[in-house]
């Protein structure tokens, strides 16, 4: 069900007080909040595959080959919203900013088949609106520990020496430090003994156009007594996901407001599932939205004052993929 924000957050609160299982979807501005208790799915238009949660009908595997084409903005139209983000960093008004763009895409799947056959962690699909294949983690709550695992930083599998240069490369070691320590302020809201349990670790993401490597690190802390049981209340008090938005975050969602072109909608929204002890929630990135019969990727990266132009609108065309393998 969908209603007032504050309303749902207490539901969820409630919820998990009572140890009742649920599923949620937050938007990226917390304007729009779905929650479903197990019995509401069956009525719901969505299709959810979770490590640790399936709700789907088993498919057929298709067995023809996938096509995708995009049709990415050009250098100049990405410019006008990079030298706004750039101009506002080196004022000083934020250390860093995510900036997405959505880009027009083709493809001989549909969203359905995109979701049976895309590899991630995380998948959902909402029938005959959006389908994502995340392979980002936001919160993981297991007894009282909580943690959260942001992932900054991206490069083509294919370049020599990849990880190397990857995890020395000044731009990126500065966007993945400053999340990191981004990150572990937002939980000390919520928890105590917050601490940074693995630093830099890369993960291999294997897609049909081109394989990547991806920085994640691990942060994690003993939830404070007064949010025990409160997820609704851990949600909001640590919303929106700094991975993908940036520092500081009040300012620098501001300057995403005024820099994008589009309503980021649920794209870099979170999404998760409390089986009625624990919870597992994914920040929804590798996002395909349809619009009038239009299908568009949405994609994007975090910009520091060393972001060079040229690369920050590579990575973003480099995003678009639909890990079908």
């Amino acid at each position: 069900m969908k209603i007032n924000k504050n309303s749902n957050f207490k539901r969820m609160d409630d919820l998990s007080l009572q140890k009742k299982p649920f599923f949620f979807m937050i938007d990226f501005l917390m304007e729009n909040i779905i929650v479903h208790e197990n019995h509401d799915l069956e009525n719901s238009n969505l299709l959810i595959d979770f490590p640790n949660f399936e709700f789907y009908p088993k498919s057929n595997d298709l067995c023809r080959e996938i096509e995708l084409m995009s049709f990415p903005e050009t250098i100049e139209d990405y410019l006008p919203g990079f030298d706004f983000v750039q101009n506002n960093l080196k004022r000083g008004n934020s250390y860093l900013t995510n900036y997405t763009r959505k880009t027009k895409i083709e493809t001989n799947y549909s969203l359905e088949e995109i979701f049976y056959l895309a590899k991630a962690k995380y998948k959902v699909l909402c029938k005959n609106e959006f389908v994502f294949f995340s392979p980002e983690t936001f919160v993981e709550i297991n007894g009282q520990k909580i943690s959260t695992h942001p992932m900054k930083g991206t490069i083509d599998a294919e370049i020599e020496n990849a990880i190397e240069v990857l995890k020395n490369d000044k731009k990126e070691k500065a966007e993945h430090y400053t999340v990191v320590d981004l990150l572990r302020n937002d939980l000390s809201m919520v928890a105590n003994h917050v601490k940074v349990d693995e630093f830099q670790r890369i993960d291999f993401l294997k897609t049909h156009q081109k394989n990547l490597y991806a920085m994640s690190s691990e942060i994690s802390g003993t939830l404070k007594p007064e949010f025990h049981n409160k997820i609704g209340s851990i949600l909001q008090t640590l919303l929106p996901a700094g991975s993908i938005l940036g520092a500081p975050k009040k300012k620098t969602l501001e300057i995403i407001l005024e820099a994008e072109d589009f309503n980021r909608g649920y794209y870099t929204g979170i999404c998760g599932y409390f089986d009625g002890e624990n919870l597992d929630s994914c920040v929804m990135i590798r996002f395909i939205e349809k619009e009038n019969d239009q299908l568009f990727f949405k994609s994007g990266g975090g910009i520091t004052h060393q972001s060079k132009m040229q690369d920050e609108y590579e990575e973003v065309k480099n995003k678009i993929y639909v890990p079908i393998h």
